[in-house]
């Protein structure tokens, strides 16, 4: 069965976890981000401990252009992509009017537009090929509001809701539709978003390889959502949308300050 899959934001966090899982499954991949030097250290692993092969692309994939730049050069290598994994994103910590406007709107152009820009074009692909699999990272935040992150959390709230509906269009052009919708996960993306010493990251988190494998293999299963903490699935399929919405509201305030 053809195996290759695209994986961008490949070079830390949840998106090597993906390369380093998929490549135990047999499967060939590009990855992608904007930095070369992580890229090539981890097609130099994959390499040597599995028998697949890894094309690196170092590129900045921010907003619609990125994103169309990016599959210009995957069409330049000849490799049909049977799997994409859309795991580039970013996260900021603060009240919004304090943040930096410029930066809220690049977690837009990248967590958003450079998203359904590659869900369109290679899900056309996909589509005329016969089929594939497409897995967007989300979060658990896209269940809620996210005062202090109000941006992020919007973010993965239309992540969700897009991989949904595209599921739908697609289900019967044999292309499914995954969102992966993970609590916190022990990555650079806490330093990156300004959230250490908030309280959501105090107790810790999940690993990026278990994060992976549950959201990957949820992917082959064809779920619409997969949550991979058992009691955050339980709280937020069952108690929280019955919870009056200021009391979520200053929850969620309360998980992220410091």
């Amino acid at each position: 069965m053809p195996n290759t899959a695209l994986i961008t934001g490949a070079s830390a966090g949840i998106g090597r976890a993906f390369a380093k899982y998929h490549a135990s499954k047999g499967g060939d991949m590009i990855v992608t981000a904007r930095r070369a030097e992580e890229l090539d250290a981890l097609k130099a692993e994959i390499e040597a401990e599995h028998n697949v092969t890894v094309t690196t692309i170092a590129h900045d994939l921010g907003g619609v252009e990125g994103a169309r730049g990016l599959y210009a050069k995957v069409k330049e290598t000849g490799q049909q992509i049977d799997i994409l994994i859309n795991n580039a994103g970013f996260g900021g910590h603060g009240e919004f009017l304090d943040r930096n406007l410029d930066d809220d709107i690049a977690m837009i152009d990248l967590n958003v537009k450079s998203l359904i820009t590659l869900c369109h074009l290679i899900g056309k692909d996909m589509v005329a090929q016969g089929g594939g699999k497409i897995l967007n990272v989300s979060s658990t935040a896209a269940y809620m509001p996210g005062p202090l992150q109000a941006t992020y959390f919007a973010t993965k709230a239309y992540v969700s809701s897009f991989s949904q509906a595209l599921a739908e269009e697609l289900k019967d052009k044999k292309v499914t539709v995954t969102a992966l919708e993970p609590g916190y996960v022990e990555t650079e993306f806490a330093a990156r978003a300004n959230l250490e010493g908030v309280n959501l990251v105090k107790g810790g988190g999940a690993t990026p390889a278990s994060a992976a494998k549950y959201g990957y293999d949820a992917m082959r299963r064809a779920e619409l959502r997969a949550i991979n903490d058992g009691k955050l699935r339980f709280m937020l399929n069952w108690l929280v949308p019955f919870m009056p919405r200021w009391s979520v509201l200053k929850m969620v305030r309360g998980m992220q300050t410091k």
